[in-house]
């Protein structure tokens, strides 16, 4: 199956845990295509992945990412010299936050990279990699995170199946079929008509600092992650160890706090233009590529937009083809655009701030569907 090639970079070594799931062989007269999937897009697109695989485009540029690497962990380094030898009055405690940002940023996307396994050929060498970027650099769980994101990529925007649109219906009400079928339903967790408004203040600053610092931690433990657990001690230690050293204890809460809101928010922004706007829905079973097409969309590129963004601006070629270097989006968007014409699927691409603004703009148009599917008798 398309999910299976996408997801698996060693496909003779994961195949032999298949085996014991085997339960027989389709007849010969039964289609090996499901009635609800496209059978010429399935093939085209097949095509379109052997390719790819023959143009080299999934092998990665390790230079690239080295690069990537040493920029994070001078950027780490440079915001504890901030304070180290400018003191921490108010001046160095800023440009220190931000250099601090920037680099947990950054080291987010890279540990994204390796969790699609795409920065190395050996899977152990990403795995590895990954819990240093992840665990030690960010203080999370890197098989929490892999747990939930391959469950996005799998089914994006399904409901029940994307743990990413968790959100609905108890914070945000979204996608235009679901807004309106909770304001039939008369169910209101919060007063979704002003979403578009408390959004600002709800989800980008808080998303870090509480959820996903609650749950990484949850998973970790409740599931016996006992090596990533190890792993994210270390973070804390060198965190408290070295900043703890220069700053009082409230300033150093402060620092934390803020440096996991401005975090938060900046990932937040670029990880959500993509998806909230795109369509919400029950998982309709469709093949590959249409599941993808119908709940991702791109932002424009340039060199500002490849690194604010970690080449997530290539939303649709990331999501197709999970596995590949994200230095190599460019070469293929020329071929997912020729597909997407050839049958007539949406390939929607669009300025970064325009992204940003669809996001408010779908919250908005949510709840007020919402609003008056409540108030209709």
């Amino acid at each position: 199956q398309d999910a299976f090639v996408a997801f698996h970079v060693d496909k003779m070594l994961v195949s032999k845990y298949l085996k014991p799931l085997q339960i027989g062989e389709l007849a010969p007269d039964q289609p090996s295509i499901e009635p609800t999937k496209n059978e010429m897009l399935v093939k085209d697109f097949r095509e379109l992945r052997a390719t790819v695989e023959r143009m080299g485009l999934l092998e990665p540029n390790q230079l690239f990412f080295f690069l990537l690497l040493a920029h994070i962990l001078l950027l780490d380094i440079a915001a504890w010299l901030m304070l180290f030898y400018f003191g921490t009055s108010l001046l160095p405690c800023v440009f220190s936050l931000l250099l601090l940002t920037i680099s947990q940023v950054q080291a987010s996307w890279l540990q994204h990279d390796l969790g699609h396994l795409s920065v190395f050929r050996k899977t152990k060498w990403n795995h590895l990699l990954h819990k240093f970027v992840m665990c030690h650099l960010i203080g999370a769980s890197a098989k929490w995170w892999t747990l939930l994101h391959s469950q996005h990529h799998a089914k994006p925007n399904c409901f029940h199946k994307d743990p990413d649109i968790d959100m609905h219906p108890f914070l945000f009400t979204l996608g235009k079929k679901f807004s309106v079928e909770l304001g039939i339903k008369k169910k209101k967790y919060m007063p979704y008509n002003h979403q578009h408004k408390y959004f600002f203040i709800t989800l980008p600053p808080l998303l870090f600092p509480t959820y996903f610092h609650y749950h990484t931690f949850y998973i970790a433990y409740t599931k016996k992650y006992w090596v990533d657990l190890a792993w994210m001690l270390t973070f804390y230690i060198r965190f408290f160890y070295t900043y703890g050293s220069l700053l009082g204890t409230k300033t150093l809460n402060s620092l934390i706090s803020l440096h996991r809101m401005l975090e938060s928010s900046w990932f937040v922004w670029v990880s959500q233009m993509n998806h909230i706007p795109m369509d919400i829905d029950y998982d309709k079973n469709l093949d590959w590529m249409s599941t993808q097409l119908q709940a991702t969309c791109n932002v424009e590129q340039s060199l500002f937009n490849d690194w604010f963004t970690g080449h997530l601006n290539f939303q649709i070629e990331h999501h197709l083809f999970p596995t590949m270097p994200r230095h190599n989006y460019w070469k293929v968007a020329p071929l997912v655009k020729s597909l997407c014409a050839k049958h007539g699927l949406e390939y929607q691409c669009k300025p970064l701030l325009t992204a940003f603004a669809d996001i408010v703009h779908s919250l908005k148009s949510s709840g007020e569907l919402w609003h008056d599917a409540y108030l209709h008798k």
